[in-house]
């Protein structure tokens, strides 16, 4: 089974419990944190090492979190150590935002600019991203600054791109020129 299914439903499995315990909440801000931790490079090799003992890992997951985490968060942690799971906490973690994300129909946008933007426009953007069909009721906007694009704006949301650069429009133009339509169109006569 592939690790994106395996994270699905384990973190599918959180969320479901979380809802129905009315803790949804507080699972994903310990969820958020467990993602932060695993961020630091030797906890993350701790966490996915095969060699060391799923005993061990309990052990070191109960003296960093049991004090802080819900007993439910606790709990899905056990049994994911207790199962040889623990090696994909870090997908699961991603997982259970998105499905978090769903559940309480957030979209989150990734606006890319050519240069940083006033809170103005970035207000401008959230609100007619909020009244779009594409996107749900609550939107969530990540802003990126990349020259690169020399101006105008991409955003990015739900697999969906769209690119009003400046960078774009210009590669366009050139691919046009490199096909060269007005010369075979002169010939063709």
């Amino acid at each position: 089974m592939s690790v994106a299914r395996i994270a699905h439903r384990y973190a599918k499995s959180l969320a479901d419990l979380a809802i129905e315990q009315k803790k949804l909440d507080r699972v994903l801000e310990d969820v958020q944190s467990f993602k932060q931790a695993t961020q630091n490079r030797d906890f993350h090799l701790f966490i996915k090492s095969p060699v060391i003992h799923h005993g061990k890992k309990q052990q070191v997951i109960e003296k960093l979190f049991a004090s802080q985490y819900d007993e439910l968060t606790m709990a899905f942690l056990r049994i994911l150590i207790k199962k040889g799971r623990e090696a994909y906490l870090p997908e699961i973690a991603n997982e259970f935002i998105q499905e978090y994300k769903k559940y309480k129909h957030i979209t989150s946008v990734r606006l890319i600019t050519a240069a940083t933007l006033g809170e103005a426009a970035v207000k401008a953007i959230h609100d007619r991203l909020e009244t779009s069909i594409e996107t749900d009721d609550n939107v969530q906007i990540e802003v990126v600054v990349d020259e690169k694009l020399i101006g105008g704006f991409i955003l990015e949301f739900d697999g969906k791109i769209y690119d009003a650069s400046v960078k774009s429009k210009l590669e366009e133009l050139k691919k046009e020129f490199e096909d060269n339509l007005y010369i075979s169109q002169i010939i063709a006569r």
